[in-house]
């Protein structure tokens, strides 16, 4: 690429339409008068940001520009180049083909850093321009994970020794306890740990394999594994997790535990064979975290007063709806811990048991044994509890046993997979539960969704524009703040891994089975006439309490409609 014919910055900015001509002017002017950089000025009165004026100053020298924050960059690429280089010289290779390397530099025209690599590596240098900062994170997030040793000695060790047809699996066992297998599952499980990550995704593709880590609902790419070591990282996990190693056709299912600087880390592992390999997903369950309280979970008000009095009640069942993900789990732990005293015998069934709580009597389900939800709620009517944790309701015959428990006098949770509260309701008169029964025994039903937090470091106000401000009037009518309504945005910086976002919180609605509700479920009502009644009674909706986070700041609109709009 040849230099851009406009020698100044703020020339290059004009000629892209982000700059106007009497905004240069008065750049130019200030910068006379106070001997600062034009760069300087743009930047401190947000003209311009540092992205743009990372890429004006890539034209300006005439090679890309390159943003390598959040790029997967294989370890093999991270090998031709030392971490402490790297570093010192604030660059990073990122790809790679047979005669090239592709650096992101912080000073592409550095030619005796390039003339060094040049040497070092055996091949020609393809420079890019990226932002210091930049470059420092993406160091920091490729490197520390410590891989490039492990895996480049693994590929010779187990390509000699696991990957060759003709090895046993006992020989593969072996091979495959060794360190530097080992030392890569290891350090996967590290970073998880230290990115607080609740999935691991090991995906097998053509000519790779590519780690991704769920942060705060959202998969992240981090990692670019090469495809000759697939097999021996996920024998390697299969070992851990008690799996059959030399069966690659069926799915299985396992689990291990995993200790990091005193944080103990229930594994869930679970593989699935696909066209190129084995996909394994890990689901990471930390040991000692406590449950949170209710209110640190996000519930408030009077969703938070209507559950609060709905939880001294002695019988009765109290549902937690919503899809897949959505922290029912959570919210029936944070209960039951709050719940848990010498005084309750407290029996749960859950499939699988994925947090202990002190006090309670968790079994987990067993289907090739005959151990359902049905059949140990059968066993648990013997066992004189008081509460009764039934992990899901999935059909009619659990459905009928939860609600006899609750009319003999127990208390019973559960969870649905629902959109709303208010569907929990028809949804169990269609798996066969009779109107009547179901009217005295449900108290509550919480509908709820997980969404992510804005970055407190970080976030900014801005005024919404007119069409969203009328959608906010609309949806929160007489909730709406007073003054001014303001909605806020992250802009990214090191505490939150330049997202905006840093960790998640829940948006709730609670239903509570009043006389009106009762006498719709004896109608059998629809969803919609549930909704409008239990709104028309205090009720707010899901996506009231994200317009009403969005406004405080907690979160941003986006985030809210991703996972409540309807």
């Amino acid at each position: 690429m040849q230099p851009n014919q406009q020698s100044n910055l703020e020339d290059i900015l004009m000629a892209e339409g982000i700059l106007k001509p009497d905004q240069v002017s008065s750049v130019k002017l200030e910068s006379i008068s106070t001997g600062q950089s034009t760069e300087k000025i743009i930047l401190d009165h947000n003209l311009a940001t540092l992205i743009q004026v990372g890429q004006a100053h890539a034209q300006m020298l005439g090679v890309p520009f390159m943003k390598v924050e959040g790029k997967a960059i294989s370890p093999e690429v991270l090998n031709l180049i030392p971490e402490p280089v790297a570093r010192r010289y604030k660059l990073i290779p990122f790809d790679r083909d047979q005669d090239t390397i592709s650096v992101a530099m912080a000073d592409p025209l550095d030619l005796q850093v390039v003339q060094f690599i040049e040497k070092k590596s055996g091949k020609r240098i393809k420079r890019f321009l990226a932002l210091p900062d930049d470059i420092l994170k993406a160091i920091g997030d490729q490197y520390q994970q410590n891989l490039t040793s492990q895996v480049v000695s693994a590929l010779k060790e187990v390509s000699a020794n696991v990957v060759e047809e003709k090895s046993s699996a006992l020989d593969q066992k072996e091979v495959i306890r060794e360190a530097p297998v080992s030392n890569i599952v290891t350090q996967l499980l590290e970073y998880a740990v230290k990115t607080k990550s609740s999935d691991i995704h090991i995906e097998p593709e053509e000519i790779q394999t590519r780690v991704r880590f769920r942060i705060d609902g959202i998969l992240h790419e981090k990692i670019i594994l090469p495809k000759k070591v697939h097999e021996a990282v996920i024998s390697r996990v299969k070992i851990l997790s008690g799996l059959k190693i030399d069966e690659h056709r069926l799915p299985q299912d396992g689990r291990f535990t995993f200790s990091y600087q005193d944080i103990e880390i229930d594994l869930r592992v679970s593989t699935l064979p696909t066209v190129f390999g084995e996909k394994v997903v890990l689901r990471l369950l930390p040991k000692s975290t406590q449950p949170p309280t209710l209110q640190e979970l996000g519930l408030r008000a009077s969703a938070l007063k209507n559950l609060d009095v709905q939880l001294l009640r002695t019988h009765g069942i109290i549902l937690i709806c919503g899809p897949t993900g959505s922290g029912k789990t959570t919210s029936l732990y944070s209960i039951l811990s709050k719940l848990s005293t010498t005084r309750v015998n407290i029996l749960t069934i859950e499939d699988p048991v994925e947090y202990h709580i002190t006090g309670a009597n968790q079994v987990q389900i067993n289907p090739a044994i005959g151990l359902t939800f049905a059949s140990a709620l059968r066993s648990f009517l013997r066992q004189d509890p008081n509460i009764i944790l039934v992990g899901e309701v999935r059909d009619t015959e659990t459905a009928e046993l939860a609600i006899q428990a609750a009319l003999t006098g127990h208390q019973v949770f559960s969870t649905l997979h629902t959109n709303s509260a208010s569907g929990a309701l028809p949804r169990l008169l269609d798996m066969g539960a009779e109107p009547f029964l179901l009217a005295s025994a449900i108290n509550a039903v919480c509908g709820q969704r997980i969404l992510r937090k804005l970055c407190g470091n970080c976030r900014y106000p801005y005024d919404p524009p007119p069409e969203v401000l009328t959608n906010i009037v609309a949806v929160l009518g007489p909730l709406i703040p007073r003054g001014q309504i303001k909605l806020y945005k992250g802009k990214g910086c090191n505490q939150c891994g330049n997202l905006g976002y840093v960790g998640r919180i829940g948006i709730f609605e609670v239903l509570v089975v009043t006389d009106k509700i009762m006498r719709l479920i004896l109608e059998r009502a629809s969803t919609a006439q549930i909704e409008k009644t239990a709104v028309s009674e205090g009720m707010m909706t899901l996506k009231i309490d994200g317009y009403l986070k969005a406004v405080e700041g907690v979160t941003t609109l986006e985030e809210v409609l991703r996972v409540a709009q309807d």
